[in-house]
């Protein structure tokens, strides 16, 4: 059986997780913490999260872990079946973790953990935010799933990353920066899915253990 393993605050933990319990595969979890041990960095060099234990090996890196998953299981394909729509998909999901999440990911520190982030990284972070989030809405669709009418691996995506791009630029600049796009009420609709409610149950549950253990 393969076996994920990371930690649910994680939102590259929670797509790979989604993106398999969507997928109605069966999976075995192992919380591991990011704490560069040699047990840890054996398994996953750059000592990140997640990583996948399969009967071939370990896989690291979020997309790569997805693409395996999807051509390995092809029961309840989460990628369409048409080549261009297909990567359509990939291009939704590459914009939203290229250009939104990893520009974003520098104000964590500040916004989430205690830490302090200088002025330039926020002043250069808002800029490309507000830039890159303009050009988004030109592409993605909300109708209802961000890809078009169809739950795609984009929508594992989206629900794992948009929401704290949101909270992070709220409690950094006092706004919003995606506020113009309809992200709390798709989030919403998702809600809806006994996967994604899986998820943000476990995710609650191990915030609550990282608060416990930080103490």
């Amino acid at each position: 059986m393969i076996r994920l393993c990371g930690f649910s605050s994680s939102n590259y933990y929670n797509k790979v997780k989604l993106a398999m319990l969507e997928k109605g595969l069966a999976f075995d979890e192992e919380l591991v913490w990011t704490d560069r041990s040699p047990a840890l960095l054996e398994k996953s060099p750059l000592g990140k999260i997640p990583y996948l234990e399969t009967a071939d090996g370990v896989l690291i890196e979020s997309q790569v872990i997805v693409d395996y998953i999807e051509s390995s299981f092809p029961e309840h394909p989460l990628f369409p079946a048409d080549p261009v729509a297909a990567a359509k998909i990939r291009e939704l999901i590459t914009f939203m973790e290229l250009h939104l999440e990893l520009v974003a990911r520098e104000l964590y520190p500040q916004a989430f953990f205690g830490g302090t982030v200088s002025d330039e990284v926020k002043a250069r972070a808002e800029k490309l935010l507000r830039r890159n989030t303009k050009a988004f809405a030109r592409f993605v669709k909300f109708s209802p799933y961000i890809g078009g009418s169809e739950f795609t691996m984009a929508d594992c995506v989206a629900l794992a990353h948009l929401p704290l791009v949101g909270m992070a630029t709220k409690i950094i600049y006092g706004e919003d920066l995606l506020a113009d796009l309809p992200v709390k009420e798709y989030t919403k609709m998702l809600a809806e899915r006994p996967a994604v409610q899986k998820v943000n149950a476990d995710r609650k549950a191990n915030q609550e253990l990282m608060m416990s253990r930080s103490k």
